[in-house]
């Protein structure tokens, strides 16, 4: 008997033969597929957000950087930048972020400083430049300009 034509319901493999047919394999392959497209954005989202707090961990260890300039430069935020300017990349703190040996997906700047108010900006870069600037004034507010177009929100997330 010709066991090609024995594949109707009933029908066992015999035990010699193994494998899968290919159907249980697109069938997997499917899942698989469907399982990594629901997946990814996820994890990308994760990424963004891990870097992103990299850089708020950044500009808040940069804003105490800050503070000891003033105490130590007769109680005034001007001068910190590179070649004692006031604004630009700074002099006293790493020039990104995050700080550890890793690839850097924030460019860290001093916004603006006069002698007694500052703003230092993370800005995006990278895989990362989509995600919006991060800024810190000296008054300790934290802000995200999340859409890009200037609009500036809380940085709570």
């Amino acid at each position: 008997m010709n066991d090609a034509l024995n594949t109707g319901p009933g029908y066992a493999r015999p035990a010699d033969e193994r494998g899968f047919t290919l159907i249980e394999l697109m069938i997997v392959v499917a899942i698989v597929g469907i399982l990594a497209a629901i997946a990814y954005p996820s994890y990308q989202s994760s990424v963004e957000k891990s870097r992103r707090s990299d850089a708020q961990a950044a500009l808040t260890a940069f804003s105490a950087a800050m503070e000891r300039h003033y105490t130590d430069n007769g109680n005034s935020y001007l001068g910190a930048a590179a070649s004692g300017a006031d604004t630009g990349a700074p002099e006293i703190f790493p020039t990104q972020a995050p700080l550890d040996g890793s690839t850097k997906f924030y460019d860290l700047t001093i916004g603006a400083a006069t002698r007694n108010t500052y703003t230092l900006v993370a800005t995006p870069k990278g895989a990362q430049a989509g995600d919006g600037a991060l800024r810190l004034l000296s008054n300790g507010v934290r802000q995200w300009n999340k859409d890009g177009a200037g609009s500036w929100v809380e940085w709570n997330q």
